[in-house]
């Protein structure tokens, strides 16, 4: 016989899994500016593939109960959109920590800290705003999150060009410029992760509004 938990869903399973996801993307970007604070021959992976490992059993945990649950509060969709696109941060933030670490000291005069701050302040609205799907769905609120990752999407775009501009000139050498451009691409797709991220819960919100 079919429980009436599974046949009409668990309510807070999903939430409380999307809002694990989100604090896993955020904890990987952490466990990412610690790892370039240290010296290049001390820095090692260990928490960011915890981190990442966590993140996969927790999108895997989300694909099985949508198979084990007949009615859910989000539409299936929707879950699988923003679980997939949320696993892809700390995906994304593990590459950048491996080629850091290959790169070793060739990039001991680069600085980091802006790109740092601005991944901390999206994965930190990301967390908020997913969790925004418990309370009921409040547009507005959504709405002001997901314009504040719209824009350290488009600060992060300008901040590109002018990296871009300072590699073009020349002042690095051939291999460091390979690899800082290899880096910032990789950190660029970090914060339009996390502005994919906004856009599904906006998404979702305007649906359920």
């Amino acid at each position: 016989m079919i429980s009436l938990q599974k046949l009409f869903g668990k309510n807070d399973i999903f939430f409380d899994l999307l809002e694990a996801s989100a604090e896993e993307a955020l904890h990987s970007v952490q466990a990412l500016e610690k790892l370039i604070s240290q010296p290049a021959a001390e820095r090692k992976m260990d928490e960011l593939i915890l981190t990442r490992r966590k993140d996969k059993k927790i999108t895997e945990q989300i694909n099985e109960e949508l198979c084990r649950t007949f009615v859910t509060e989000l539409e299936r969709e929707d879950i699988e959109a923003l679980s997939n696109v949320l696993y892809k941060i700390p995906k994304t933030v593990e590459k950048i920590a491996e080629r850091v670490i290959i790169a070793g000291t060739r990039l001991s005069d680069v600085d980091f800290s802006r790109q740092l701050t601005m991944m901390r302040d999206a994965t930190t609205t990301v967390v908020t705003i997913v969790k925004e799907l418990r309370k009921k769905l409040h547009l507005e609120k959504v709405k002001d999150y997901n314009a504040k990752l719209q824009h350290i999407e488009g600060e992060a775009d300008k901040l590109m060009l002018d990296l871009l501009q300072a590699l073009y000139a020349g002042e690095r050498d051939p291999i460091q410029i390979i690899m800082l451009k290899d880096l910032y691409e990789l950190m660029e797709k970090v914060y339009d992760r996390c502005r994919d991220a906004g856009n599904v819960v906006s998404h979702i919100v305007l649906k359920n509004s």
